[in-house]
């Protein structure tokens, strides 16, 4: 299945350009997701299997993904990493299953966010006009640090090194590789170290939401984020939210170490 749905929303003088390509499956889900996203004016393209999917991003390089995880073919997931491999693009994976290993998986292998089925249209577009306002605000801000003459120091905090700049992070003289939403989680925490920053404040800063209805994205982000730089360098306020800690090298590796 390959449908354009982007004709009737996006033509004119102030047609959107924004392509979200949708790898769903199930033709009713994907027909009714395509129809709200082309009301919002974006250009809409659908497919309906991994294969499929992982061509149609090569090939229409889209500025969102939203990504069924249960594809025939190959899994959304496999999808999502090998998209990733070619080019970074803001992926929102859909989900039968409110399984919180499965999520993590997902965000391991590159997605920005999750929807469990059955979701709402009205999040649906939330989510992707989230999306679409990071990535702006992350180009904008490479754009500003290349036309800076001082290079923007790298956060250094005990023995984690955040290049902010080249978006690249070190522990330990290490490379750990993060997804964009994982390094933008990490330099919002890592910039105030040792303060407790609230679920709805990292909400705020870096998924660009308003409200509180996303805070287990937080908490998944959280973990996927610990399991890559070590379970020691971010602290759960229970109830509250979370604060980076400088690495100390008689902590314990496992403090902290649950959501």
């Amino acid at each position: 299945m390959s449908i354009s749905h982007g004709t009737g929303a996006s033509t004119g003088a102030g047609a959107s350009s924004t392509l979200v390509l949708v790898v769903e499956d199930e033709p009713a889900i994907a027909t009714a997701v395509a129809h709200r996203l082309s009301a919002e004016g974006w250009r809409v393209e659908t497919v309906g299997d991994g294969h499929a999917g992982v061509a149609a991003a090569s090939r229409l390089k889209p500025d969102v993904v939203v990504l069924d995880v249960m594809l025939p073919g190959i899994d959304g997931l496999e999808v999502c990493r090998r998209i990733q491999a070619e080019r970074p693009v803001p992926v929102l994976m859909l989900t039968a299953r409110d399984d919180e290993t499965d999520m993590l998986i997902g965000l391991g292998v590159g997605a920005d966010d999750y929807m469990t089925k059955p979701f709402s249209m009205r999040e649906l577009v939330a989510r992707i006009k989230a999306l679409l306002r990071r990535t702006e605000r992350a180009a904008r801000a490479a754009e500003l640090m290349s036309t800076q003459s001082t290079p923007v120091p790298a956060l250094e905090i005990g023995d984690v090194v955040v290049d902010r700049a080249q978006r690249r992070v070190h522990r330990d003289g290490a490379e750990v590789h993060l997804t964009p939403t994982e390094f933008d989680l990490l330099v919002a925490l890592a910039s105030s170290p040792r303060t407790v920053l609230t679920r709805e404040r990292l909400l705020a800063e870096v998924w660009d939401w308003v409200d509180a209805s996303g805070t287990r994205t937080v908490d998944s982000h959280v973990k996927a984020l610990r399991r890559k730089l070590g379970a020691d360098l971010i602290r759960t306020v229970h109830g509250v939210g979370y604060a980076f800690e400088p690495s100390d090298p008689s902590a314990s590796a496992a403090a902290e170490a649950d959501v």
